[in-house]
């Protein structure tokens, strides 16, 4: 949402700073400057064209949007910036195209100062196209636009027209090189702030839009991946394009800076095919961003948001990054995923040991005076500070919060994700264990024991103990059961308001009670009867009895609306046993609803395969896991198209399922991105042979 804005001298103050410039030189990146594998490749999804580009100097996302409201955004995850335009709405459907690939440019703004970025040639068979606004700055403020039409007023920037050119330029908040965006009109004329086309009905454009963000420092693919990464050409080019030595980047067009839940799935998911110096960039980017107690940094905001940011709290920091810990869940993956790296490096524990001790680099990539050791220690005095109360007396209440005023504080994180629960499943049964046993592991190996105090050393040794706790007495609080009949009597009703055919549901259920785990806790301490794709994690991170194993991969299984499979994918959320006021939050329309998210699949399936390793279980509890593991791999294969997008809808059409992608819709609550980090762990995640 908007910030609050700015007192209005310092609005004046600030605008008066971005002064118009119009820079008619342009120039084509030096060859010999790129990388031998620079790239770029296209990718559509609905009313989305989305073009990208990365060499040494750019990396640049083209958004052409179609429809009844076009706009045109290009993101750059330098700085997580971007420029873009929207058009009034028409009462036509228009369709974009891309004239030629992106070309990779470096302009001067009017003080002869560097800016990174694009030219290319797009046209679309429109009467006219009249320009509603322009917005040239950090990404998040181009996000609000898209969604809430606002924007902070003092990084507006003026329309410029001039013949046949539209410009935009401007200089950042604090003078820093700025933005720009050029529109030169090669079919068509500019009347009064519209391009009207000639007579063939086609506009045709050459844009230019750049930053002057320094760009990030990208892997060449072979400092990226190893000989196990799968064969998957747009999983490799997604990655590469959120992959950078400082950060590993969320997501693309709207997140392209850092996450820590992001990236600690991603970098777990992936560890198998990513080259060591790629795990260690992206665990060193959690470990620069540690609060001083310990707490994974959310996300950060950096450029010109920090900037704005700074002078509105009247503080001098320029645009030293700010970084947002109001999530919890990151907290608790990051014992996991760096106990997976350092207890099974593939370079022995030598390796391990070396790089805990050595120096973090932050987000400039100079280095800190903080080890890694030391760093990780932070991390697990707060996990074990946060997991006392429930292993001294394990009760609903004493289960780890989100945060107090907050309705969101893990993955789910849109308003209406974890049904209003104080309590989410997937921290508390999951990643809390998961933490205390990866700690009790690193400490009993001896890997920390130069960064302990005596103190650390006495808790430490209970961690394990601990875990047990947790382990046993979590889980089942956040179990939900109903008998046959009361399940099948929601299910029918359910899809009768969703219009989707319940026989293969009701069939899938028979006579068996319906077990599963609810999506959180209320305050209360009830569940929220939310079926969930969590179960995943619980896979990938834990070792569940074989009787919960069995019963709840089963339940989730199930054809959805009994469960949540369909024939695209498997959703990560369906209220069919919750109320009809909880069941209007989670539709298919919501970006936590009834939705299928790329990498929650993988996570299951990674889930499934390590399960399938275990010595302990029951034949039938295993042929019925691999049972389900082909179930959930037809589905994966079936939406192959949009796999690494971040998530994506259904359309229930002749008794089967169809992908719709997230956005297409006026009805979808917001944006899919075309590439996304968590979406690319197909490359190590790979159907059984």
């Amino acid at each position: 949402m908007i910030e609050r804005c700015f007192d209005r001298l310092f609005q004046i103050a600030l605008v008066a700073i971005a002064a118009l410039g119009i820079n008619a030189c342009a120039k084509t990146a030096p060859k010999g400057e790129a990388p031998d594998d620079a790239f770029s490749y296209t990718v559509s999804e609905g009313k989305n064209l989305n073009s990208f580009v990365l060499d040494r100097n750019v990396a640049a996302h083209l958004l052409l949007r179609s429809g009844h409201d076009p706009r045109i955004v290009v993101a750059f995850p330098a700085g997580n910036s971007g420029v873009g335009v929207w058009f009034d709405h028409l009462d036509q459907d228009v369709a974009w195209r891309l004239d030629g690939p992106l070309e990779s440019v470096i302009v001067k703004d009017p003080k002869g100062r560097p800016l990174y970025g694009v030219r290319f040639r797009a046209s679309v068979d429109a009467s006219h196209l009249s320009i509603k606004q322009g917005v040239l700055s950090n990404i998040r403020y181009l996000r609000d636009y898209q969604a809430i039409s606002q924007f902070p007023p003092e990084v507006t920037a003026a329309m410029t027209v001039q013949g046949r050119s539209i410009f935009y330029q401007r200089d950042r908040l604090d003078g820093a090189p700025g933005y720009e965006l050029k529109i030169d009109v090669l079919e068509g004329r500019i009347s009064k702030g519209a391009i009207l086309a000639p007579s063939s009905g086609r506009i045709s454009l050459e844009i230019l839009a750049a930053s002057g963000d320094t760009p990030l420092t990208p892997f060449n693919e072979a400092d990226l991946l190893n000989e196990h990464a799968a064969d998957d050409p747009a999983a490799r080019n997604a990655l590469r394009f959120l992959a950078y030595r400082e950060k590993f980047l969320a997501g693309s067009w709207r997140f392209n800076t850092y996450f820590g839940r992001d990236t600690l799935m991603s970098v777990q998911l992936l560890m198998p095919v990513l080259q060591p110096a790629a795990v260690e960039a992206g665990l060193n980017a959690v470990l620069a961003r540690l609060s001083p107690s310990g707490e994974v940094a959310h996300e950060e905001g950096v450029s010109e948001f920090a900037v704005r940011e700074h002078v509105r709290d009247n503080l001098h920091l320029g645009d030293t990054a700010t970084l947002d810990y109001g999530m919890i869940d990151g907290d608790y993956m990051l014992a996991p995923v760096m106990g997976h790296y350092l207890l099974d490096n593939p370079e022995g524990r030598e390796r391990a040991l070396a790089y805990l001790n050595g120096q973090i680099l932050d987000e400039t990539g100079t280095a800190k005076t903080e080890y890694v050791g030391d760093a990780l220690v932070r991390n697990m005095r707060h996990v074990i500070e946060k997991a006392i109360p429930f292993a001294a007396d394990p009760k609903s209440a004493t289960l780890v919060s989100i945060k107090s005023g907050r309705a969101t504080g893990e993955w789910r994180d849109s308003e209406e994700g974890l049904g209003g629960g104080r309590y989410p499943y997937d921290v508390n049964a999951v990643f809390i264990p998961a933490a205390l046993s990866a700690i009790a592991k690193l400490y009993e190996a001896g890997m920390l024991d130069r960064y302990l105090t005596s103190a650390d050393r006495e808790a430490f040794a209970k961690a394990g103990a601990m875990a047990s706790v947790w382990r046993e007495h979590a889980p089942p609080l956040f179990s939900t059961t109903l008998d046959a009949g009361a399940a099948k009597a929601a299910i029918s009703t359910y899809a009768a308001s969703l219009g989707v055919d319940a026989g293969p549901a009701l069939a899938a259920v028979g006579e068996q009670q319906v077990s599963f785990h609810a999506v959180s806790l209320d305050a209360a301490g009830a569940p929220v009867p939310v079926m969930n794709s969590d179960e995943g994690f619980a896979l990938l991170f834990g070792d569940p009895p074989a009787a919960d194993l069995d019963a709840y991969v089963a339940g989730i299984m199930r054809p959805f609306p009994a469960g949540l499979m369909t024939d695209i994918g498997l959703l990560v959320a369906n209220p069919v046993y919750a109320s009809p006021e909880m069941q209007s939050h989670f539709t298919k329309n919501h970006y936590h609803g009834a939705v299928v998210w790329s990498w929650q699949q993988a996570t299951l399936a990674a889930g499934i395969e390590r399960q399938l390793k275990r010595a302990d279980l029951p034949a039938d509890v295993r042929d019925r896991l691999s049972t389900a593991q082909k179930t959930l791999w037809t589905a994966i294969k079936a939406a192959r198209d949009v796999q690494s997008s971040e998530l994506w809808s259904w359309d229930f059409n002749d008794g089967h399922f169809v992908v719709v992608p997230f956005g297409a819709d006026s009805a979808n609550v917001d944006e899919s991105n075309a590439a996304q980090l968590w979406s690319t762990v197909y490359l190590a995640v790979q159907p059984p042979q």
